[in-house]
């Protein structure tokens, strides 16, 4: 299993927001931008941040994906 952040990225789309906007809104490095976009680990503390700037909850913005989904 693996943590996928699709949620956070459709999020962004509803809300009328890019990647640039995120990092500007949360304060977060353009490593950890880069970091979510490829899936990779990240710290709960960049997540709280962006909890906090989108006023969502972790389940809005990650889940649990399986890699083989057949």
């Amino acid at each position: 299993m693996f943590i996928s952040y699709n949620r956070l990225w459709h999020l962004l789309l509803d809300k009328k927001m890019n990647k640039q906007d995120l990092r500007k809104a949360t304060g977060i490095s353009t490593a950890s931008i880069a970091k979510l976009n490829k899936g990779e680990n990240i710290t709960t503390d960049i997540l709280i941040k962006i909890c906090s700037a989108l006023d969502c909850e972790l389940h809005e913005i990650m889940e649990l994906s399986r890699e083989d989904n057949n």
